[in-house]
């Protein structure tokens, strides 16, 4: 069994850690209220501006990725639909979960009333399961683009994206919201809730037949992910190793050039997004193994290291993949340099070309 924070996962209880001289409430005039243990003013500086700057990063990348995806109509594509719909449920997160989080994890107490910390516990589950399944759909979009780049568009269009973003969204927001609602998420944890129950908290169980179905939801998505890049990066090598030796001999003709470009574009947008995908992995793996330990072995895990956890988490799926298009995407940074000088709102800027190089060296010259 587990107790859900928001996002986070903890039994607290008097009788363990430690209990300060003077204590102190949540709510010194409320009956009931929490017992606050709250950080000295330096760390809570730190800590506020450490996931204040990660909460920034998660709205304001992600809004940059969906505004240059919409408006740029070279980018109107079900792939770059794919990714626009992730950067959504990535700038949800970042609006919506992470500000309370914060404010919670630095003060430990929860200040925005029990109807926001049910709408706060569904938000952060449905969002961030909303990520995982996307990051699946886009693995298997980039999988069929790199083993047959030529027929890739007649089999993966609009239509098909649009599917694909319904499932994420739609199988995220029942599976979050249906345990919750339903209550079966705390079946045979009736007297725990009752004790830890307490004004100032933010707490809903989770029992360990759920954390169980919470943890395969993570994990068979992931596991057709890392599968599929492994395939993909097997492939990507030998269509490379394949097209250098058809150039040595001589032997490319107008088709085979045209092949070797468009492989090419797919290797490289296969890789962009496989180190998306690393990052997702890398970020989530510890919280979700270790969400699934405590539940089944009494949760072991000090306070400190669980809000490690949480927030690494946050920081990554969130925050991280704006930054990965910015360094490896040059069409994003132009756009994103277009979108911040406003220079979007001239003329018919929609129908710029963010690929080429005369709109890369228009944008060094303005």
């Amino acid at each position: 069994m587990k107790i859900l924070q928001g996002s986070e996962t903890r039994i607290m209880s008097s009788n363990n850690g430690f209990q300060p001289a003077a204590v102190q409430l949540c709510y010194e005039n409320i009956n009931g209220s929490c017992i606050q243990t709250p950080y000295s003013l330096g760390p809570q500086i730190i800590l506020y501006m450490a996931f204040g700057s990660g909460a920034v990063l998660a709205v304001f990348g992600n809004f940059l990725v969906m505004i240059s995806i919409f408006h740029f109509k070279q980018l109107h594509s079900p792939a770059n639909f794919l990714i626009a719909s992730l950067a959504c449920a990535d700038f949800l997160v970042g609006a919506t979960v992470m500000p309370f989080s914060m404010v919670r994890s630095v003060e430990s107490c929860w200040y925005f009333g029990e109807s926001y910390c049910k709408v706060h516990c569904y938000f952060d589950g449905s969002f961030c399961y909303s990520s995982i399944f996307h990051l699946c759909f886009i693995s298997i979009d980039r999988y069929i683009a790199v083993t047959d780049p030529l027929i890739y568009p007649t089999k993966v269009t609009l239509n098909v994206s649009l599917v694909c973003i319904t499932v994420s969204w739609l199988l995220a927001i029942t599976y979050v919201f249906s345990i919750l609602s339903i209550g079966v998420n705390d079946d045979g944890l009736e007297e725990l809730v009752s004790a830890l129950k307490c004004v100032g908290g933010c707490q809903t169980a989770m029992n360990q037949t759920w954390s169980l179905v919470g943890f395969l939801l993570f994990f068979i998505p992931t596991l057709v992910m890392v599968i599929l890049y492994f395939k993909i990066f097997l492939i990507a090598k030998q269509q490379a190793r394949r097209i250098e030796n058809t150039s040595s001999k001589g032997e490319s003709s107008s088709s085979d050039s045209y092949k070797a470009r468009v492989s090419k574009r797919e290797r490289k947008a296969a890789k962009t997004l496989g180190i998306a995908v690393i990052a997702f992995v890398i970020s989530w793996f510890p919280y979700f193994v270790e969400t699934i330990i405590d539940a089944f072995l009494g949760f072991i895990t000090p306070t400190y290291i669980y809000e490690i956890l949480v927030w690494f988490a946050y920081y990554y799926n969130s925050a991280m993949n704006p930054l990965i298009y910015a360094f490896f995407y040059p069409w994003f940074r132009r756009a994103v340099k277009l979108i911040v000088t406003g220079k979007v709102f001239r003329g018919h800027t929609s129908t710029i070309d963010l690929f080429s190089e005369q709109a890369k060296a228009s944008n060094g010259r303005s």
